[in-house]
């Protein structure tokens, strides 16, 4: 996995690992169509990672902490859970740039 940043074209899915976890972390296709707004094809889905990757990463501590996953139990994030972080991420970016 170059990077921990592959896609997987068996499940139609770009994974990532999250090392402190020791654990693999799935976003499906269907995801990044509705992150895009359009259907992604996959290096669409990996570049949209490579911009955003401090927001995936966010979002999958998140999950972790949200659902208690045992240390190397692989799981997936969804559009839902990337948007949030996101959308988090950017107020905070904000608020510290005191943009009123």
């Amino acid at each position: 996995m170059k990077g921990g940043v592959s896609w997987n074209s068996e499940i139609d899915s770009l994974m990532f690992s999250v090392e402190e976890h020791a654990a693999l972390c799935a976003v499906h296709r269907r995801a990044f169509r509705t992150l895009l707004g359009a259907e992604p094809m996959p290096a669409d889905c990996l570049a949209y990672f490579a911009r955003h990757e401090p927001a995936f990463r966010a979002a999958a501590g998140v999950k972790i902490a949200q659902k208690s996953l045992p240390t190397g139990r692989n799981f997936h994030l969804t559009s839902r859970d990337v948007a949030r972080t996101l959308l988090e991420l950017e107020q905070n970016k904000e608020n510290d740039h005191g943009t009123y």
